[in-house]
């Protein structure tokens, strides 16, 4: 993929099945097609059922079989047009937008965007922790009563970025310095030329203790920007740019975002906001959809057990 890659380029080159279908065969085994069973590489192709046959244990697949596109009866241009969708929607898109722009159900749509969301979790997952200078400021999501509805519960998201880089937003049980500490633990790494928060006071214990140094906060009841000799500008616009950039798709496209489901939400604007200037967004999507479990519409929508 190119920076110049846009819908007149995915319409074209993914137009049909079967163009899909090969350039998924060959992201997924760049070096050949092998049995994902056994490894083997002595593979027949069973063209009229678009499928492989392995000569070795006589496994018989297919390139999405495994993967979050598996036991999936949506055409795979739809799968296609749907990811360049999510990945270039930068305050998000809603299940119902989708639909209209699919001419699927509102299940699918829901469906579809779900299991993208979780290749996107999975591209997070494997990405180095962040470094260099890092701002790190929590919010919180919910709390505003419809009327003749019950106020939701406020639930605490922290936010980490780097300064021109990643992004990382985790939900949080509590604001506490154990549960700041443990997302800070699980996102930065030591590789930290500074790292800034503003004044709440379990910050110190858990971010200003590890890096002492190389930590500095932001009183914002004095300033919202200080100017440091030896750092330079010290301050957490960058962390709460990105915040505004979320509340904004909570409000203008997502609408109504579950609890249960609002990490997946965090962790598509997430990736989507860490890889803004990669041109193989879309390719790298794709990448991390054949290599992600599938989930079920079940394990999506069946009730937590506490």
């Amino acid at each position: 993929m190119t920076a110049d890659f846009n819908l007149p380029r995915l319409i074209e080159e993914f137009g049909s099945e079967e163009k899909c279908l090969a350039f998924l065969v060959a992201l997924r085994w760049p070096e050949g097609v092998y049995c994902p069973r056994c490894q083997s590489k002595k593979v027949s192709r069973v063209i009229e059922r678009k499928r492989f046959d392995c000569g070795e244990c006589r496994y018989q697949f297919s390139a999405t079989s495994g993967t979050m596109f598996h036991d999936s009866h949506l055409p795979l241009w739809k799968w296609f047009l749907a990811i360049y969708i999510l990945t270039e929607s930068k305050k998000g898109m809603s299940a119902n937008q989708l639909r209209r722009m699919l001419g699927v159900s509102y299940k699918t749509a829901w469906y579809l965007c779900h299991r993208i969301r979780e290749a996107m979790a999975r591209a997070n997952g494997a990405a180095p922790k962040l470094g260099g200078t890092v701002e790190v400021d929590d919010t919180w999501i919910g709390g505003k009563a419809q009327k003749g509805r019950p106020i939701p519960d406020k639930v605490n998201v922290v936010g980490m970025v780097e300064r021109n880089g990643r992004l990382r937003l985790v939900v949080v049980d509590d604001l506490t310095a154990d549960s700041l500490k443990g997302a800070a633990r699980r996102h930065i790494g030591n590789n930290i030329d500074l790292i800034i928060t503003d004044e709440w006071a379990a910050y110190v214990n858990a971010i200003g203790l590890k890096y002492k140094t190389r930590y500095k906060r932001i009183r914002h009841k004095e300033t919202y920007v200080r100017h440091d000799i030896i750092h330079g500008k010290i301050h957490t616009n960058t962390i709460e740019n990105a915040f505004s950039l979320l509340k904004r798709g909570l409000i203008g496209s997502w609408h109504h975002v579950s609890v249960k489901h609002l990490q997946r939400y965090l962790d598509e604007m997430s990736f989507r906001f860490s890889e803004r200037e990669n041109p193989a967004l879309f390719a790298l999507t794709l990448e991390n959809l054949l290599e992600t479990a599938p989930v079920t519409f079940k394990a999506l929508t069946e009730e937590k057990v506490a």
